[in-house]
């Protein structure tokens, strides 16, 4: 039998090839004439930026970039955005590019119309006032974060990544052109398609999944799997950068309602202490959190494991075959075998195991867990 739940998808997705070129049109219909860009320089430098001011600047839509955003930004980096937000008074924020900016992005529509301190924010449902309105166009398949609810800032006094979590955060309108991600170098590619993969696993096995959750985590495996070698090899390939742009959608929405678990627990602690990028540390983290939740599997492993393998269907299926089938899919993609190769130490392990309980999401992940088990999935993971 069922249980209860409840779903909504809040934001319109636009998807197909060139499709950004639609945003200029949308804003004046919107009667917003007045925007603040957000992106990173490393978009700049490939020229994505500049084909985006092209398009607003051609239809007269003035703005101001904001681009100076680091990998897992910083509070002081959204209050650096608001600040400006302050003394231009934009009438919408149009967000470029991976997870970074759309947090940063999330953070700073949230300052505007909320006002204090982004910190202020950290947890469920603090987001009382609708943001300042978002329009996304993801650059990465990827976080998702174009249809999620959530923010992660990094809070460097604490050396802590915390969640904002608010559906007032959900972009107005997302962008999904694949044209978009054809310049990503190939090590992002395969970086931020196990970070979807990773995002449509999770919700798939997390304790709160429910009947929709699952319906998007299926299609986002069934899409990331069929698509992530092939995007990975050559970035040109519409059809893969497709699937793997919508796979990624699906699996945010997916972790929307189904939410995540251990790895995300374990992987944040990572970005926050080691700097590691966070569909890395995801990456790595995976099998030994797939191998330690075996223990709570109720037939959902074969599943994932059929999906991911395009339905390489099995009658002598054990969970182990999927743990090995995602050790050789980080194999393929060139992602390094431990944390240890990532220069995380050990010293580490007790503080960050604090964190990752801290996160709660050992209370969705489908086997109960310790601080303990943090610990030693820790050291697992080293080796």
């Amino acid at each position: 039998m069922f249980k209860s739940f409840s779903f909504q998808v809040p934001g319109e997705i636009v998807f197909g090839p060139g499709c950004i070129k639609k945003l200029s049109r949308v804003l004046k219909a919107k009667k917003i004439s007045k925007v603040m860009l957000v992106s990173d320089r490393g978009l700049e430098a490939v020229g994505v930026v500049q084909k985006l001011s092209d398009l607003l600047t051609e239809s007269g839509i003035s703005f101001v970039s904001f681009l100076d955003i680091e990998p897992n930004p910083s509070a002081e980096t959204v209050d650096a955005g608001y600040q400006i937000y302050k003394e231009q008074g934009f009438e919408a924020i149009v967000c470029l590019g991976g997870g970074s900016p759309m947090d940063t992005a999330k953070g700073i529509a949230v300052l505007a119309t909320n006002g204090g301190r982004i910190q202020d924010y950290e947890g469920g449902n603090k987001v009382k006032v609708p943001t300042l309105p978002l329009f996304a166009i993801p650059t990465t398949a990827g976080t998702g974060s174009e249809v999620t609810p959530f923010a992660v800032i990094t809070d460097k006094s604490r050396n802590y990544k915390f969640s904002i979590i608010s559906f007032e955060c959900v972009p107005l309108m997302a962008f999904l052109d694949p044209e978009l991600i054809s310049t990503l170098p190939p090590a992002v590619a395969a970086s931020t398609g196990l970070d979807a993969l990773t995002h449509a696993i999770e919700a798939y096995l997390s304790i709160k999944a429910s009947p929709f959750s699952d319906a998007m985590a299926e299609k986002a495996m069934e899409l990331i799997g069929k698509n992530i070698r092939l995007f990975v090899a050559n970035r040109s390939d519409n059809e893969a950068a497709a699937g793997m742009l919508l796979g990624s959608a699906f699996a945010g929405i997916a972790f929307s309602w189904g939410s995540l678990g251990n790895v995300h627990a374990m992987a944040h602690p990572l970005g926050g202490y080691f700097g590691i990028a966070h569909g890395v540390a995801n990456a790595v983290l995976l099998p030994t959190i797939l191998d330690f939740n075996a223990l709570a599997d109720k037939g959902k492993y074969r599943t994932v494991f059929n999906l991911i393998n395009s339905g390489k269907v099995t009658d002598c299926f054990t969970p182990d075959m999927l743990v090995a089938e995602v050790k050789q899919l980080l194999h393929d993609l060139n992602i390094p075998k431990n944390l240890k190769e990532l220069g995380v130490t050990e010293d580490l392990i007790p503080q960050m195991a604090a964190d990752a309980l801290k996160s709660g999401l050992n209370r969705i992940n489908p086997r109960q867990t310790t601080i303990k088990d943090f610990e030693q999935l820790y050291l697992k993971a080293m080796v």
